[in-house]
């Protein structure tokens, strides 16, 4: 890693910092508590953690907005309510597990506990999730968000049924098409980038490792490496190169060592002059996915740690 990428990450962490809302939280509407918990694990993936290194008190106040989000239930989502907020509990689930396995914070277990429930109650007969926390339809982009906050529940210490994960995997596996990609739903569709790379995670999340589905998914993935002329035209940008970075850096070898250099380059061209990153989601969801991706060689976030 050059001197420009350590100055690109210094650079985003301190937009980040500086433009936390007085509440701790990110990001506007009902996407809040998904933006301010990838927040936080982007301040977590330089080496903070909850209320301590530079970045402590950032992750302390962005904790704090997302516990605020969960209800009796266990579900956590931002007011107002969202089409889609399954999303939102999966990233925030995702943060809860990766604070509460690097500080064992006493008032992070039980939140943590309801919120793993939830996920594993509202698993379809599918064995994936949908946009909301109920067993009726599913879809791989969100079943990613959830089996991935469930390994970071069970890296943290927390039961997950056997079951739960075996049925993910048989969803995954029947999502993959011919070439090696992943459809949207089990009904039909092609392939795309964004979801091909939230399909080979999801096995990798699943305690899949070595299998043809993640050999084929791979070799897909690999047709899309990231290019600065494509930069932005693709849909879902931030959240597919988000999952592909993760899958070549749980890959390693050649294959990570072509892919980082490459969306390392792409993004650090993409930086605004005040350290952040724009997406229509807003440039905290932009900011905080990029130095997810960029800090990813650090290894400091358990979930993401070989």
């Amino acid at each position: 890693m050059d001197d420009r990428t350590f100055r690109a990450i210094d650079d985003g962490l301190s937009w980040l910092g500086a433009n936390q809302a007085p509440d701790g939280s990110y990001g506007s509407g009902s996407y809040r508590a998904a933006i301010s918990s990838l927040a936080g694990l982007a301040f977590m993936g330089n080496g903070s953690s909850p209320g301590r290194g530079p970045y402590g008190r950032y992750i302390d106040e962005a904790l704090g907005y997302v516990m605020s989000c969960a209800d009796a239930s266990g579900f956590v989502s931002s007011p107002p309510p969202s089409n889609n907020p399954m999303y939102g509990h999966g990233f925030a689930t995702l943060f809860l597990a990766e604070a509460y396995g690097m500080s064992r914070r006493s008032e992070l277990r039980p939140i943590l506990e309801r919120a793993v429930r939830l996920i594993i109650d509202t698993q379809n007969e599918e064995g994936g999730w949908r946009y909301q926390p109920v067993r009726d339809d599913a879809d791989l982009s969100v079943t990613i968000c959830q089996i991935n906050a469930l390994r970071a529940a069970r890296n943290a210490g927390l039961f997950v049924p056997k079951e739960t994960v075996e049925e993910c995997i048989e969803y995954v596996n029947q999502a993959q098409n011919p070439d090696g990609g992943f459809r949207y739903m089990l009904r039909g569709g092609s392939s795309a980038f964004p979801r091909s790379a939230a399909g080979v995670v999801a096995l990798y999340s699943a305690a899949v490792y070595n299998d043809q589905a993640v050999d084929d998914g791979i070799e897909y993935l690999k047709q899309h490496r990231p290019d600065d002329r494509f930069l932005r035209r693709l849909p879902h940008y931030f959240y597919g190169h988000y999952y592909a970075a993760q899958a070549m850096w749980i890959r390693g070898g050649d294959d990570w060592n072509r892919w980082y250099p490459a969306i390392r380059d792409e993004l650090l061209n993409d930086q605004e002059p005040d350290g952040s990153w724009s997406d229509g989601f807003g440039p905290a969801y932009g900011t905080a996915m990029a130095l997810i991706i960029l800090q990813l060689p650090f290894s400091c976030l358990p979930i993401f740690q070989r």
